[in-house]
């Protein structure tokens, strides 16, 4: 008898691990209370980030946080009234980045990263989405040689411990690829192993219809209804109750409170980000993705025009858009390239969900059977969610995972 699941959350992830239940004979329904790559796995910079082993640590200098402390920066920015109830987040999340700590984080996280791109090139081509992709990597442009030094000595110890591959671009090398940019840099390096995406949700979108295909079906709802139902669970629906031997949370940054009702607490933090679509001025082509890494803002040449991204936003989730790191943004780019027109009718606004350890939670609920978890994936939502949902699809059928994932079980915070 053909077991059913649902999976609660469409965005990257949960398709991704519908479609990997679809695959070994689950019948699988997906559901959310929108469209499929609507929410968070709309907005990113649309990197699959397979130099990314790293992950992104809380600053530790005292000089550095002082600055933020300013909250003047692109990079970063707080709400003062959210801070108490995100301190206890931040200090977890600070500790875990002392530099012991984050060399052994780092090091459980890389499995993940190191098989992103294989992961992401089995759907896409199932999916038939290679026109959404491109694979020539990604640069990061810097204005010092401070800093153009710095980051060239990290990105060879990262080649050599993870076997990421990177080139080193002079001043007349950045001026040759992006001869529209009106700013002389110091220097950059240029990733070469991630691949980029034109249109994440375009994306999402055709990794949803190849769901479809298997025979898996899309339907509108809300996780707020999912409760148990004998050895399984159920859900209201748009089309009414249904029922699953399994049911799988993928819902990002909503996923502490949903876990919540059912007895869970996950010290689940959000950043939040965002960006505006702008055409280019003139004969002006951007050629590549491309970070100012001093100021913090990424440029990234999309079909919908070129996506102008900010750092992270420390508010609390459902508080109203406050896009000043954008505005800060936009300034500081239209001195590099020649930015024109915005071309969305207003800032576009997303919430990335992270754990105080850096790392997902994927792993079966420690006090339910048949409920999983896939959420937390941080900056790394996209380049994460194929990956992710083999290795939850392939626990949940009873295989043996093809990477380790003990180091992302949800009893590391739910004992």
């Amino acid at each position: 008898m053909t077991k059913n699941a649902i999976v609660l959350g469409a965005g990257i992830v949960g398709v991704s691990t519908a479609i990997h239940l679809q695959r070994r004979g689950r019948q699988v329904t997906l559901i959310d209370r929108k469209d499929p790559g609507s929410e968070t796995s709309y907005g990113n910079a649309g990197l699959i980030q397979r130099e990314g082993v790293v992950p992104y640590g809380f600053p530790q200098q005292i000089g550095l946080l002082l600055r933020y402390a300013l909250n003047n920066r692109i990079d970063a920015h707080y709400h003062l009234k959210a801070l108490p109830s995100q301190l206890a987040f931040l200090a977890r999340y600070w500790w875990n980045s002392n530099a012991r700590r984050h060399e052994m984080i780092t090091r459980a996280y890389a499995p993940l990263i190191e098989n992103s791109i294989l992961e992401h090139k089995d759907l896409i081509e199932a999916s038939h989405a290679q026109q959404l992709i491109r694979k020539d990597g990604w640069m990061k442009i810097f204005r010092t040689e401070v800093k153009r030094d710095e980051e060239l000595a990290e990105a060879e110890s990262w080649q050599k411990e993870f076997g990421v591959s990177y080139e080193t671009l002079s001043s007349a090398d950045i001026a040759r690829m992006e001869p529209s940019l009106m700013k002389t840099f110091a220097g950059g390096i240029r990733w070469r192993d991630p691949w980029s995406v034109l249109d994440p949700q375009a994306l999402t979108a055709a990794y949803r219809s190849y769901f479809e295909s298997l025979g898996g079906r899309f339907v509108v709802g809300d996780a707020v209804s999912l409760g148990q139902s004998g050895s399984g669970w159920k859900i209201m629906t748009s089309e009414g109750s249904i029922e699953a031997d399994d049911a799988v949370m993928a819902l990002g940054p909503w996923a502490a409170v949903a876990t919540k009702r059912l007895g869970y607490s996950f010290p689940l933090g959000v950043k939040r980000g965002y960006h505006m679509h702008y055409a280019a001025e003139g004969n002006a082509v951007l050629n590549n993705w491309t970070l100012d890494a001093e100021r913090g803002y990424f440029l990234a040449p999309m079909n919908r025009g070129i996506r102008l991204t900010t750092g992270a936003e420390f508010a609390a989730l459902d508080a109203p858009k406050t896009p000043v790191q954008l505005d800060r943004a936009e300034k500081v780019a239209r001195t590099v390239f020649p930015l024109g027109r915005r071309l969305d009718p207003e800032p576009w606004m997303g919430a990335r969900p992270c754990t105080p350890d850096m790392m997902p939670i994927i792993g079966k609920a420690p006090r339910h059977n048949g409920l999983w978890f896939a959420f937390g994936h941080a900056h790394h939502g996209l380049t994460l969610g194929p990956v992710t949902g083999r290795v939850l699809a392939e626990l949940i059928t009873g295989e043996t995972p093809f990477i380790n994932i003990s180091a992302y079980s949800p009893q590391r915070f739910n004992p």
